[in-house]
């Protein structure tokens, strides 16, 4: 079956793939979105983020541009800092390796304003202050840290569920199961794919194509091939879709591959969540406050600094090294000092959790922890402390160990005021970091370096972002200004091979 011929066709369903068609609408008017999904679990692993964004600021000046509801008390009990773009770039480099491609950087970072401003218009999309996350209540004030002040209502599921109400009411097409699977070559380069689309095989037509369909991290033996042993026994913290189809195509196509393919976002995620992300309970498996914990091994040791920055600058690399501790898993510690920082999630119904007055008792009931060395290292650990300094979880407060072989550098309070608490964690896996080379115009590259024609890609499938680690919630920026800017060249490419 041959459908009409559109001016571009995105090929994803999430947050990147619907900028992208919303931008490359603003300019061309035949627009296509194939969703591999079904309607009921639309949107790719966007819909399980807590929907925030990585932006440069200047403080409430720039965040009022975006959330224009903030009340006087608001205003007046928060800090929300400033993040300049030097800001930006230096986390990005330090947390890469310095690996990240600095012309992506450039605009991943000078465009990440000004495109939360146009998703605002765009969409309708109410923001919200990200209390919670990254912003504790001390004393009655919030000051914001790491970069990220502003989050979608309704978190992940909110932003997708108000960019398709968008692309909707603009009239633009959206299949769904419809699984892409090769693109269709022509005199112009790329012009269309052939999807399976509830069962069926179609060619589509089209005069240019953006792939924004993510990487590989739902395909059992390409996490294995690429990320190595092991990781087959990761969880998916998101969508079950993205097995790499939109990767192979475009290599197929002749696409260079680029970035770290050896490399991902991977949490600290509850032990026993479901294979892939749920829906109805999207995060009941998030274990992102272990800075306030120390974190265990079933021998019974710490094998990590958990206070060695603020979470959104090591939760996507904690991950790897909970996967590789024996047996895959992980146990964290709180007491009742820092019960009241520990994040909503960890109540949900799913936890793996035990609780207990005496830690004897505790690491009975954790039961595959070695009970004496963990004693042994709960011990050492408190009496590591530097109980001369002042605890303080909105900065780096230097209330570290000394001594140890593996010291706390923040936020080390003793474990020594029960109840004591202990949730069980595994390996969960958000993104591959390998993909496609692009140029700054979002363009796909061959081996030569040379842009193939009419092949666009945003979102999880760009490589040469991310390496090693990843800042919080820089994916959905850079899903979001990657996505508007794919969408608009693809559409100008369109429309200048219009015949």
């Amino acid at each position: 079956m041959n459908h009409k011929s559109y001016d571009v066709i995105v090929v994803g369903g999430g947050n990147a793939a619907l900028c992208a068609a919303l931008s490359a609408h603003e300019h061309a008017r035949n627009i296509l979105i194939l969703e591999r999904a079904p309607f009921n679990n639309r949107g790719g692993n966007s819909v399980f983020t807590g929907g925030s964004f990585r932006m440069v600021h200047d403080g409430l000046e720039t965040i009022q541009t975006i959330i224009t509801d903030l009340s006087e008390d608001e205003i007046a009990r928060t800090d929300f800092g400033r993040y300049t773009a030097e800001d930006y770039f230096d986390d990005l480099g330090r947390v890469t390796q310095y690996c990240i491609n600095p012309d992506l950087a450039e605009v991943l970072v000078r465009q990440s304003t000004a495109t939360v401003q146009w998703l605002k218009q765009s969409t309708g999309l109410r923001f919200v202050p990200m209390y919670g996350r990254y912003a504790f209540n001390h004393n009655g004030q919030f000051k914001f840290f790491g970069g990220t002040v502003v989050s979608a209502v309704g978190g992940g599921a909110g932003l997708v569920e108000g960019e398709y109400k968008a692309v909707e009411k603009r009239g633009i097409d959206i299949l769904y199961n419809a699984q892409a699977v090769d693109l269709l070559g022509g005199p112009a380069g790329v012009e269309g794919v052939r999807a399976i689309i509830n069962g069926t095989a179609e060619q589509i037509r089209a005069r240019a194509v953006v792939l924004a369909c993510g990487g590989f991290e739902a395909n059992n033996e390409w996490r294995t091939r690429y990320l190595g042993p092991g990781w087959d026994m990761a969880k998916v913290r998101g969508t079950r879709y993205n097995t790499g189809d939109g990767l192979r195509m475009a290599l197929e196509a002749g696409a260079q591959p680029y970035g770290q393919w050896s490399g991902c976002h991977a949490a600290s995620w509850e032990r026993y969540a479901p294979d892939f992300g749920d829906f109805e309970n999207q995060r009941s498996s998030y274990r992102h406050s272990y800075p306030f914990s120390i974190m265990i091994n079933s021998e019974g040791r710490r094998f990590l600094d958990e206070g060695a920055d603020f979470r959104n600058y090591t939760y996507a690399k904690y991950g790897r090294i909970i996967l590789q501790q024996p047996g895959n898993f992980a146990w964290q510690v709180f007491d009742a000092q820092v019960a009241h920082l520990v994040r909503d999630e960890y109540k949900l119904r799913g936890a793996t959790k035990v609780e207990a007055d005496t830690l004897e008792h505790l690491v009975e009931k954790m039961q595959d922890v070695d009970a004496a060395q963990f004693l042994a290292t709960v011990r050492d650990y408190n009496t590591a402390v530097r109980r001369d300094v002042t605890f303080d979880p909105n900065v780096k407060d230097g209330r570290r160990t000394d001594s140890l072989t593996i010291n706390k550098t923040n936020w080390a309070n003793t474990i020594e005021k029960p109840p004591f608490v202990a949730y069980a964690v595994g390996c969960g896996i958000t993104f591959t970091f390998g993909g496609v080379k692009i140029d700054t115009s979002a363009r796909v590259l061959d081996i030569s370096d040379t842009p193939i024609g009419g092949l666009y890609a945003a979102g999880e499938m760009v490589g040469g972002i991310f390496y090693f680690n990843y800042p919080g919630s820089a994916g959905l920026m850079s899903g979001s200004v990657f996505g508007r800017l794919a969408g608009r060249e693809a559409a100008s490419f369109a429309i200048g091979n219009a015949s």
